[in-house]
């Protein structure tokens, strides 16, 4: 006789276990998402500080170049044309001055506030050079300011029997966001907290710094240069941008600071 085969009673998950299970999975997935989040955000701040970084370099660059081809052309090598100015044509200096250009006094050039320059000075400064020579439409006044946070650029053709700072005030638009150079003492102890070898001495940085033409060896910082302390005399400027991106960083909720340098050389000195 064969028994009769007997049923097996099979179970499935109790509801205790599924209820676990979707516990398990409910918690896995917010970490999943996150860390997704916090992959986000951290993207976003990235690509923050680079934009800064690129506007920033370009500027620089910028600077750079209109410094290097200052004082260009010189008055032996203008192209003569009857309809401008034979003054508007040449450049008589590298970089123009305020106060006393059109008299032909030049000021003293400072650091941090030092001197009798308004312009060079740490955050302004006005390039004289031809942008377009082969126009032979005359030199232009290329110049630089900080307002606020705002580095501003201005183009304008030289003008005989004006002052430069008057005649560039004008048509200033903006060329570089969010530059710190010349922050509040509140806001360069808050970024010195982040960045301690910023800000030496818990001061303003310059954007311009200058280096002066010295009869007894290389180029001396010009408040230094004794006699030649005059922007006839600048061969060298050097740049400095400190350039804060929009946004704090996304983890740590601190400020994002980049500081970038150059050096401009003038290729066509006066002397």
């Amino acid at each position: 006789m064969k028994r009769a085969p007997q049923k097996r009673s099979e179970k499935g998950f109790s509801l205790i276990e599924m209820m676990i299970a979707a516990v398990i999975f409910i918690l896995l997935c917010g970490a999943a998402f996150a860390l997704l989040s916090v992959a986000q955000q951290r993207y976003q701040t990235e690509s923050q500080v680079l934009n800064s970084f690129q506007e920033a370099r370009f500027g620089l660059d910028d600077i750079v170049r209109d410094v290097n081809g200052s004082a260009y052309p010189g008055q032996n090598l203008f192209a003569f044309n009857p309809n401008i100015p034979a003054k508007n044509l040449y450049a008589i200096t590298p970089l123009a001055w305020d106060p006393g250009y059109v008299t032909n006094s030049p000021c003293l050039i400072g650091t941090a506030g030092g001197g009798t320059c308004t312009t060079p000075g740490d955050f302004d400064l006005i390039v004289e050079r031809d942008l377009d020579y082969w126009n032979h439409d005359g030199v232009e006044w290329a110049r630089y300011r900080l307002q606020g946070n705002v580095l501003s650029r201005s183009e304008t053709f030289k003008v005989v029997l004006a002052e430069p700072d008057a005649t560039t005030a004008p048509s200033f638009v903006p060329y570089v966001q969010n530059v710190m150079n010349n922050a509040t003492p509140a806001q360069i102890a808050q970024f010195q907290a982040v960045y301690p070898q910023m800000f030496p001495g818990g001061n303003p940085v310059p954007v311009f710094s200058y280096f002066c033409y010295s009869p007894f060896g290389p180029p001396q910082p010009c408040p230094t240069a004794g006699s030649y302390n005059s922007p006839l005399n600048v061969t060298d400027v050097e740049i400095t941008l400190i350039v804060m991106a929009p946004t704090q960083d996304a983890q740590t909720g601190q400020v994002r600071l980049i500081e970038l340098h150059g050096r401009g050389h003038i290729l066509n000195p006066i002397q």
